[in-house]
C-alpha cells in the first residue's frame, strides 16, 4: 500500500475523529453553560421571594455575597453585583421562557447584556437565536444590537420570491440587509464607488462581518470574459449556506433602472462561466447611497435573474431611526449605583 494511500486514509480517520470531538466539547459547554444559568435563575429566584417575603433590601445580598465566596473559593460570579444581575434575571425571564427561548445557551455576560438592552422579549429572542446559531462573541452581539440588526435584517427589496423556489427565497431574503453601514471605513460622504470597494476590500473582516455568516469572499474587479469582450464585477462572493454566487456591486448614486438590467447579464455570465451543477442560482446585491423603493421594485418585476437592492452608509453617526437603545457601560454603571443606594437606604 502506498504512502500517499495511507496518509488518505489517515488524513480521512483524523477528520472524522476531529468533527466528533469538537462536537462532543460543544456539546459539554453548552450542558455546562445551562447548568450555571440555571443556577443563576434560581439564585435569583430565591433573593427575590426572600427579599419579597421578608422585606430585605440590598445588605442581604451583600451578605450572601460575603458567604457564598467563603463557602465557595473555586467559584467566580457571587459579587454583590452578579447576585442583583440574578435577581433581575429571574425578574425577567420565567423558567419556562428560559428553555424555549434557548437562552439557557448563551454566556451569562450575553444575557446581562441583553437584560439591559432595552429589548422587548421578542427582539431578545432574535438576538439569541443569531447568538447560538452564530456564536457571536460579546462585542459583535453589543454591534449588533447597536445597529438595530432586528430591523435591517431582511429588508432589503428583491424579487427572491418570483425567482427563487421555497426554501432558498426565503433564506436569501434573510440573509441580505437594509440598509448596510459602513462607518467603519472612514470615508467622506462624498466617497466614489471605488473607493468604497477599495476600503472593503482593506477592511475585509469587517465588510464580511456586516455581510453576515456564510459570505466568502473570492475577489474584487472579478474580470469575466464574453466574446471578445472584457467585463469587472464590483466584488464577487460565495454563500456557503445558499450555495450560490453572490454579485455585489457598489453605486455611489441614486438608484437608476439600468443597474439592474446591467446585473442581469452579470448573473447570467457568472451562472454560464462559474457555477456548478451543485450550485443554485447565482444572486445579485446592488447597494446604493441612496434609499430604494418603488422604482427598484418596478426595475426588478421583470428582470429573469434573483437580484436585491439595499441602501448602504457609510456616516459615523447613526440616523435617529437607527441609533441605540443600548446603555453606555458609564449609564449601566450610575443606575445600578443608584439601585443600591435606594435599597440600602430602605435597609436603616
Amino acid at each position: 500500500m502506498g504512502k500517499m494511500i495511507i496518509d488518505q486514509k489517515y488524513n480521512k480517520l483524523f477528520l472524522e475523529l476531529k468533527t466528533r470531538v469538537t462536537a462532543s466539547r460543544y456539546r459539554a459547554a453548552v450542558k455546562v453553560n445551562n447548568e450555571l444559568i440555571n443556577l443563576y435563575h434560581h439564585i435569583g429566584n430565591i433573593i427575590l421571594q426572600s427579599q419579597e417575603k421578608e422585606g430585605w433590601g440590598a445588605k442581604i445580598i451583600n451578605q450572601l455575597s460575603i458567604d457564598l465566596r467563603a463557602e465557595f473559593p473555586d467559584m467566580k460570579g457571587f459579587s454583590p453585583q452578579n447576585l442583583k444581575y440574578m435577581r433581575k434575571f429571574a425578574e425577567e425571564f420565567s423558567q419556562t421562557e428560559i428553555g424555549q427561548q434557548a437562552v439557557d445557551q448563551i454566556p451569562w455576560g450575553h444575557i446581562v447584556l441583553l437584560m439591559y438592552s432595552g429589548l422587548d422579549k421578542e427582539q431578545i429572542n432574535f438576538y439569541v437565536n443569531q447568538t447560538v446559531e452564530k456564536g457571536w462573541s460579546r462585542n459583535v452581539l453589543s454591534m449588533q444590537i447597536e445597529t438595530k440588526l432586528h430591523k435591517r435584517k431582511g429588508t432589503a427589496v428583491t424579487n427572491f420570491d418570483k425567482k427563487l423556489p421555497l426554501p432558498q427565497s426565503d433564506l436569501a431574503q434573510s440573509t441580505l440587509k437594509n440598509p448596510y453601514l459602513f462607518d467603519f471605513l472612514s470615508l467622506g460622504d462624498k466617497a466614489q464607488e471605488r473607493e468604497v470597494e477599495k476600503g472593503l476590500v482593506k477592511h475585509i473582516e469587517q465588510f464580511l462581518l456586516e455581510l453576515g455568516e456564510g459570505f466568502a469572499f473570492l475577489g474584487r474587479q472579478y474580470h469575466l470574459q464574453v466574446e471578445d469582450q472584457d467585463f469587472y464585477i464590483d466584488m464577487l462572493f460565495y454563500h456557503i449556506k445558499l450555495r450560490s454566487f453572490v454579485v455585489i456591486e457598489l453605486k455611489s448614486g441614486q438608484f437608476k433602472p439600468e443597474y439592474a438590467g446591467k446585473m442581469n447579464f452579470y448573473l447570467s455570465a457568472v451562472d454560464d462561466l462559474l457555477k456548478h451543477s451543485g450550485d443554485n442560482p447565482s444572486i445579485g446585491l446592488i447597494l446604493c447611497r441612496s434609499k430604494v423603493g418603488v422604482l427598484a421594485e418596478y426595475a426588478l418585476r421583470d428582470m429573469t435573474k434573483p437580484i436585491g437592492l439595499a441602501e448602504y452608509r457609510l456616516e459615523d453617526s447613526l440616523p435617529d431611526d437607527i441609533k441605540t437603545s443600548l446603555p453606555t457601560i458609564e449609564e449601566l454603571e450610575s443606575e445600578l449605583s443608584k439601585r443600591i443606594n435606594s435599597d440600602e437606604d430602605s435597609d436603616e
